[in-house]
Parts: C-alpha cells; structure tokens; sequence
C-alpha cells in the first residue's frame, strides 16, 4: 500500500515556480517530519565534538530529541534522548561526558551505546533489560568527521545521499593542512520567524546580496564584493548545482590570489600558507589557498558557510532556529583560528552584518506568503545554464539554478515511496 500524503506536491512544486503554501502549510511540515527529517541523511554532528569516551552532544532532528555519544569503543551512536521507562529526557545539558546515562526521573541507568543496565529497587522490575534500551538511530554513518543518522533502516548508503557533494565536505576539510576541522567553540542559536525552507535557500542565493547586504561589502572586503561592486556582466563567481539537493555558490573564479577569501595579503599567515604547500604540495596547496573554503548546502539541513558550519531546525511552520559554529582547523596557529572566530562572530553573530540581514527578509516574506499567497518565480536564469568540466550544472552567480535544484530533490523525496 503506497504513503498517503498530506498536500499536492506535484502539482505546486513546478520546474520554475513553487506555490507559496509549502511555506505556510502546516501539512507539510507534517510530511517534512517523516519524508525528509526520519526517513532520510541528516546532519547530526561533527566527530570533533564528541572526540572522548563519553563524549555527548544534544541535537533536535526534526521532532525527535536526540544526543550523539562515543562509547568506551570508540563508535559513536545517535539515541532518542527518551528514557525507555516513562519517556523523560536522559542527556539534559546540551554537552558532556558521561560514564552512564541515568534517567533522572526514576534512576533507570544505560551504558554509552543506550542498553539498560541497572534498575533502582530491581524487585519491582521483572522484564528483560534487553527490551528496555534506549532507541538508537539505526542507521550512524561518518564522512571525514561529519556523522550523519537516519531513522530509516532501509535508507540508501549516506555516499549515494552525498553524490559528488561529498567533494565540498572535502574541500571544506582540506582547508587544514592536516585535514582535521575543530567544531567545539559551541554552537550560536538565532530563532527566526520563517519556515526552515527559507534558511537554505538563502543561503546559495546569490541574487539578492547586493540589495541585502550592500553595507557589509562597503565596509569589509570579502568574497561578496563581486556580487555587489561588479556588473552583472563582470561577475565571475558561480551558481551551481551538485544534484541531490545539494547547492553552491562558487566565489573562486572571482579570487586572483592566496587568501583573498580569508580577507587579508597572502604574506598575512605565512606559517599556515607554508603548511598547506608542505601537505598538498606547492601547486595543489597554493591552488586551495586561492580557491577557498566552499559556501554550499548539503540537503537537507547542513550549510558549509565557508569558515562556519551551519545547521537548519525546523520549529514549526512560520518558525526555525539558525545554528553556528567557527570551523576552525588543525594543524594551524592561533592567530588563524582566533581570525576565524572574529569572522564568524562579524558574519553571523548576534550584531554581525549578515545573518541580522538574512533573518529580517525571511520574516518579511514569511509574513507576506501567509494567507491566500501565490506564486513565486524560480525561473532567473535557466537559458544560460550549463554544465561545467567537472559535470556540475552551473550558471551566473545571481542565477537561481541553486533554488530549482533545491526544489526539484525536495519535490522528489516528498513524493519518494
């Protein structure tokens, strides 16, 4: 017997329009929670914030709390944060360690992989503790620190969820002359007033940068003065489309030397430039000098903000939380990580340039789509399309190729059986 869904996403998800109900509609959300949130890839954490045995994080995936812990094996396992007694939160701080998870309702205890292992006043207690465990994400897979779970068994293996997107995780990683990225500086939480939708979206959107944030390019330099300073004709950075969901946009080709991305002179950083040409070697090393740290999505909730992670959770339909973290890198001095710890705090901190920007727009259309709504034009772009040497669909970087690709998996996994 087929699902039984809630809402017509074939007829109001088009190739180049989306009806504006898929942001309004509680019955999407509804879908959202099962077709997106439980049966499919989701990001969870990074292997750098649970590096120890015991080692926890909390996380909210979709409607079900969950924390992600490494046992005394080293393995990490992704458990429903609901006592298997009465239903009470285990892991009440956001992190820790933990040498067992004990309820603090009734005192029931679990190891480090959820299995029940002991029970106050066991006279009253006469079932197996094997049936009593904690339920675990069935499916925990890790792609060079990055731990992804499913709640569905049958999902397909995370490398066919991450396709050739799987190369951005890795030019993100490779920013490190040891490849070890440094997650734990804690995480941001900015709620805002839209659907979670909007957030990712936005965030390879090249189009509106120049009406957004035309103070943030005047006053820093950065990667988005070719969007803003430059003619639609002399733009060289890149929308692109990885398929899967999975979106970019592409500043390199608008960078002429080593470090333009991170903002300073080559000569700023010589320890880290010198480091990175002894791991990849002077031409590969000064070529990810020059290119930089990617600034993409990875369907569905996963943002590679360039010198940033970035998770999307959904709260209800007109609400989401925006979640930060500095991707700082290993193998590199200090000053580099304290820059990027500045940088993220200017972009996406609560009185930094970019994010304050982004969430008021999002409000604002989230507030002009309630009601009778309409459509909304996806359409920019989409005759000068082409496909790059690498086989990735790419256009101008205020073309929407990043939204219709977002749009097209998203239709295809809500209609997925």
């Amino acid at each position: 017997m087929g699902q039984v869904l809630r809402f017509d996403y074939d007829g109001l998800i088009q190739e180049t329009r989306v009806h504006s109900s898929v942001y309004t509609d509680q019955r999407v959300l509804d879908d959202e929670m099962d077709q997106i949130f439980r049966k499919g890839w989701v990001f969870v954490c990074h292997a750098s914030e649970i590096p120890g045995s015991g080692d926890y994080v909390r996380r909210q995936l979709g409607r079900d709390p969950v924390f992600a812990i490494r046992a005394t094996d080293g393995t990490v396992s992704v458990i429903e944060n609901r006592c298997a007694h009465r239903g009470n939160i285990i892991c009440v701080e956001e992190k820790g360690t933990r040498k067992a998870l004990v309820c603090q309702y009734h005192g029931w205890a679990y190891d480090t992989k959820g299995t029940l292992i002991d029970v106050p006043h066991p006279e009253g207690f006469k079932a197996d503790f094997t049936c009593s465990s904690l339920k675990r994400m069935p499916k925990v897979e890790e792609y060079r620190g990055f731990i992804f779970g499913s709640f569905n068994d049958d999902v397909p293996p995370l490398s066919e969820h991450l396709g050739r997107a799987s190369e951005l995780i890795d030019r993100a990683v490779e920013m490190s002359p040891t490849q070890e990225l440094d997650l734990s500086g804690g995480w941001v939480k900015h709620l805002v007033g839209c659907n979670w939708k909007m957030m990712p979206e936005n965030d390879t959107d090249g189009y509106h940068v120049s009406f957004v944030h035309p103070s943030f390019a005047e006053a820093i330099r950065s990667n988005y003065d070719s969007a803003v300073l430059e003619s639609e004709e002399d733009t060289k950075s890149e929308s692109k489309a990885w398929g899967g969901g999975h979106t970019e946009l592409y500043f390199a080709p608008a960078y002429d030397r080593e470090l333009e991305w991170f903002g300073c002179k080559e000569d700023r950083y010589p320890a880290y430039t010198k480091a990175m040409k002894a791991a990849y070697g002077d031409k590969l090393g000064g070529e990810k000098l020059v290119e930089g740290p990617p600034h993409a999505v990875i369907f569905p909730n996963l943002f590679l903000g360039e010198m940033n992670i970035v998770m999307f959770q959904p709260v209800s339909v007109t609400e989401c939380l925006h979640l930060h973290t500095p991707m700082m890198l290993g193998g590199v001095d200090t000053e580099v990580n304290s820059r990027i710890v500045r940088q993220s705090e200017g972009a996406m901190g609560p009185t930094g340039f970019l994010l304050a920007d982004d969430s008021v727009i999002a409000e604002r259309t989230q507030n002009a789509l309630e009601g009778n709504g309409g459509w909304l034009d996806l359409a920019r772009g989409m005759h000068r399309e082409f496909v790059d040497d690498n086989g990735i669909t790419t256009s101008h970087l205020t073309d929407e190729t990043p939204n219709r690709e977002f749009w097209r998996h998203y239709k295809s996994v809500m209609l997925a059986e």
